[in-house]
């Protein structure tokens, strides 16, 4: 790849990163008034909360946003560390959401017109529209959001585009070929995410590389863990100067994706040990990355929902001031 070649791959990034955030940030605009109440009143047992985590981060496309709401709202103690636990579940599988719209468009006649090089410029145009004629905070937001669609597909059509010389790149390949090793995926995956404070960026430009057809499934499974751990970094600062229930909930966050991105690496490493299965070097298109990384995130809601409340027990520990007038343990002589 030229230099044109990486100006080309880092418009395409800079365009994608600023589509999802002016589409976070606009859905969060036009649902300020009433999602962070909505959190509070239906998240009520840990199933309804993560339900409604996942819808909540589906429609306003980012876990680490919904999960910082989660935190503002433990910190003002308006939901229990336990709706928390459950809510932040649900929003990173909702977060998978993005992944699948990118791969739209690859079913025949009509739903043609769902492939992001129909949605980019439909989606800008009719942005562009609403924000110029808009006469109130509310339809230009609602013409920004439409424009942040318009703006990310364009930034992931851009990074195919700069990308696609690398098919015939020897040197490509074999780099994905070291991303095999499932830790070294994994940090991969987790740097790069904690950088763009985005896992549904990362698996963008996971899903972008993948359509040159050097990255096989062995590399692709290990990055898309890690990129589920460095999403975790938003939130967490997000914690910081907040009460000892609020940064719970962000540790909530972080244990979570921590623990099951680990039992998901102990399995690969597991698969390896026993001979890579055979779709292990087959390479991984967009599809493969978006289903993997909703099926990671629906075995976790899976493994932890029902340990919820010991995962609140255990918490409820962390930061706990010893009671006042309780002696200390003797130190034997």
């Amino acid at each position: 790849m030229d230099l044109f070649g990486f100006l080309g791959l880092f418009g395409g990034v800079a365009l994608f990163l600023y589509g999802m955030s002016l589409l976070g940030g606009s859905l969060a605009g036009v649902s300020r008034d009433w999602l962070p109440g909505l959190l509070n009143r239906l998240a009520g047992s840990p199933l309804r909360g993560t339900l409604l985590g996942a819808a909540v981060t589906a429609a306003i496309q980012s876990s680490s946003a919904a999960t910082v709401i989660v935190v503002g709202l433990v910190d003002a103690r308006v939901m229990s560390l336990r709706q928390a636990i459950g809510v932040i579940l649900g929003a990173n599988l909702g977060t998978t959401v993005t992944a699948h719209l990118l791969c739209l468009g690859g079913g025949p006649g009509l739903f043609r017109f769902l492939s992001p090089q129909v949605l980019a410029p439909a989606a800008a145009v009719l942005g562009i529209l609403l924000f110029l004629l808009a006469n109130g905070d509310r339809l230009r937001e609602t013409g920004q959001l439409f424009l942040g669609f318009g703006i990310l597909f364009t930034g992931m059509l851009q990074m195919e585009a700069a990308v696609a010389p690398l098919r015939s790149n020897p040197a490509f390949p074999r780099l994905f070929q070291t991303m095999s090793d499932p830790l070294l995926g994994l940090l991969a995956g987790a740097g790069v995410t904690a950088v763009i404070q985005s896992s549904s960026a990362s698996v963008g430009i996971l899903q972008a590389l993948s359509s040159t057809g050097a990255v096989t499934w062995g590399a692709a499974m290990p990055i898309i863990l890690g990129q589920n751990v460095g999403t975790c970094v938003t939130p967490l600062l997000a914690g910081v100067g907040a009460s000892v229930n609020a940064k719970r909930a962000a540790l909530a966050h972080l244990l979570l994706n921590l623990a099951g991105s680990g039992v998901f690496l102990a399995g690969l490493y597991l698969l390896r040990g026993l001979g890579a299965p055979a779709f292990w070097g087959e390479a991984v298109g967009k599809e493969g990355v978006a289903w993997f990384h909703t099926a990671f995130n629906l075995a976790v809601v899976g493994m932890f929902l029902p340990l919820t409340g010991t995962l609140e027990r255990v918490l409820m520990k962390v930061g706990q001031r010893p009671e006042r007038g309780a002696l200390a343990p003797r130190a034997p002589r």
